[in-house]
């Protein structure tokens, strides 16, 4: 994949294009994540997919410090799109974060998107993280002291969000920075879940400790044109089981003849 930016609304936003010829597919980051932990899902879907996976405001190489609301994060995806020149609608891949922005844009724009993919996030968020990010700041001299603060729960998923710098290691995110993100995803997303139309994959993941899977059924029933799938895997399906992850989503993709 090719780094690549562009600037809107006052941010400069970076994001990775698997490019070439195949049908463009947008992917969408979870919290603490970044486009980067796409890069192994987009090696698999080439040459078909070109998928195209975008640093949101505040994470990886993208700006940090800009607003956060849900209208903003909209506003930077359609305008990756134009900055792209892709008109029409394309599939929308959204893991946990990325999965409420994904919703939120099918809905706003249904112009934008063909289906959703919406990998384990439900609908109705109530989420506070701040005891597990609260001592994430700052640069650690070693790279081990940093993975250390993270846990070795977390420090897997969170490789490709550690950084080098001058003095040491940090997070490409601002932790209390992302507070503020988390609170402007907080809420009861059910109407908005249920205003679009486009085919939608919901993916849970068995051993998440985020959703509950009980949820993402319950979104699948209530919701017409909706598959659900369940993988064994935690939270991040397309890192803990990305073979059946990657099978499961070209599946859907071409009973949609997308």
């Amino acid at each position: 994949m090719h780094r690549r930016s562009f600037e809107h609304d006052g941010v400069v936003f970076s994001f990775l294009d698997a490019g070439g010829d195949g049908k463009p597919l947008l992917a969408l980051h979870g919290h603490w994540m970044g486009a980067s932990d796409f890069t192994e899902v987009a090696d698999d879907l080439s040459p078909e997919w070109r998928v195209i996976a975008l640093d949101q405001r505040g994470f990886g190489e993208t700006d940090h410090g800009a607003a956060h609301n849900m209208a903003a994060y909209l506003g930077d995806v359609v305008a990756l799109l134009k900055n792209l020149s892709i008109n029409e609608p394309v599939p929308a891949l959204g893991h946990s974060f990325g999965g409420i922005v994904a919703y939120h844009l099918a809905a706003a724009h249904p112009d934008r998107v063909s289906a959703m993919i919406i990998e384990d996030i439900g609908v109705n968020i109530q989420d506070d993280s701040t005891p597990y990010v609260t001592n994430w700041s700052g640069t650690f001299r070693l790279r081990e002291e940093l993975e250390e603060r993270l846990g070795p729960r977390l420090s897997p998923y969170l490789q490709k969000s550690i950084r080098r710098v001058k003095d040491g290691w940090t997070l490409n995110f601002d932790p209390a920075e992302f507070l503020v993100s988390e609170r402007a995803t907080n809420g009861n997303h059910w109407k908005v879940w249920l205003q679009s139309r486009c085919p939608a994959l919901v993916v849970s993941g068995s051993e998440s400790r985020v959703c509950d899977g009980t949820e993402l059924q319950t979104m699948t029933e209530r919701r017409e044109g909706t598959v659900f799938t369940q993988l064994k895997a935690g939270h991040s399906i397309h890192i803990d089981n990305r073979t059946e992850f990657v099978e499961t989503l070209r599946h859907f993709l071409n009973t949609q003849n997308l």
